[in-house]
């Protein structure tokens, strides 16, 4: 009998090779980009997540003085939606949304058209100075204006009375929504100008050209080009001023202090929020109070992005 012929090895296919080899190198790369993300997950799961989680725990509880705390269910959010306070503080959060947020954003948008058209003199330290206010932090900022709406010793004061006019009280119950809606403005004018500023240095010159080409002035340009190709830009704008907006707590804080008169416990729901679980001791219904905060920015930043996005379909 003859032997059997010897088996012959295929050789591999380049396909298979190359596979191979794509493996050989993405399994690297697969393990860094892990080792780089999973510090992330773990804090965001320790620092967001997990109180978040416990939060909501929270709230389904009531505490009672015989018996602990028994498990209630949405009792506490029932209790939130029929509570003056709760509302009053939406109210004036909603007159603080709905006159600070556009003036504040206009103010911007403005500086940031000016500052790109490049006429400013000292456009850079123009930037620097507007964007200062924004690097000051919220109490420092908050206390300043507290000194100069003074009305016995503020300098708003002083100049009115070297004019020889009447001092305004800017800490009265009558305004001192304004007057923390000028604070809130100082502060995030620079932020907001600085991003729609960013948006506006990539819009490809090539249109401004083409503008000036047609004849196009410097405020049609402005209205018919830059702003229409920075609603992006304009849109987070006003989804992160409307989350600010509700999460208004620093300025009350700091002028309850200044002017305990002109504001209350419940100035504003975030402030109400946390008077009830650290002064009144009632976590469970702050912790209510707090996700229901959270459900209406939500809704109101969806509803923000919806109509945006619909207009721009129709446009």
């Amino acid at each position: 009998m003859s032997a059997a012929p010897p088996l012959r090895r295929t050789p591999p296919s380049r396909a298979s090779s190359a596979s191979a080899r794509r493996s050989t190198i993405r399994r690297p790369q697969l393990f860094a980009a892990w080792a780089l993300i999973v510090p992330f997950l773990i804090v965001f799961a320790a620092m967001f997540l997990v109180p978040l989680g416990y939060a909501g725990y929270l709230s389904t509880f009531t505490s009672q003085l015989v018996g602990g705390e028994v498990f209630s269910g949405l009792a506490n959010y029932s209790r939130a939606l029929q509570d003056p306070s709760f509302w009053a503080g939406l109210g004036r959060v909603a007159m603080f949304l709905f006159v600070q947020v556009p003036i504040m954003l206009v103010i911007a948008l403005f500086i940031a058209l000016a500052l790109d058209t490049g006429r400013v003199k000292g456009g850079k330290f123009v930037r620097l100075a507007i964007f200062v206010p924004y690097a000051v932090p919220g109490v420092v900022a908050t206390l300043m204006w507290g000194y100069l709406y003074g009305t016995d010793s503020g300098l708003i004061a002083q100049l009115f009375r070297a004019v020889g006019l009447d001092a305004p009280t800017l800490l009265s119950p009558q305004n001192i929504l304004g007057s923390t809606m000028n604070i809130v403005s100082w502060e995030f004018i620079g932020y907001n100008m600085i991003v729609l500023y960013a948006a506006l240095r990539s819009v490809p010159t090539e249109m401004y050209e083409a503008a000036e080409i047609d004849g196009a002035g410097a405020w049609r340009t402005a209205w018919s080009i830059k702003i229409p190709a920075i609603r992006p830009a304009i849109m987070l704008t006003i989804i992160f001023s409307v989350i600010g907006s509700f999460q208004l707590f620093n300025e009350p804080n700091l002028l309850y202090s200044i002017a305990p008169n002109a504001i209350g416990s419940d100035f504003s729901p975030n402030l109400y929020a946390y008077n009830v679980a650290f002064k009144n001791q009632d976590i469970n219904y702050a912790a209510a109070i707090a996700f229901l905060l959270g459900f209406l920015i939500m809704i109101i930043s969806y509803v923000v992005q919806l109509a945006t996005a619909r207009k721009e379909r129709l446009s």
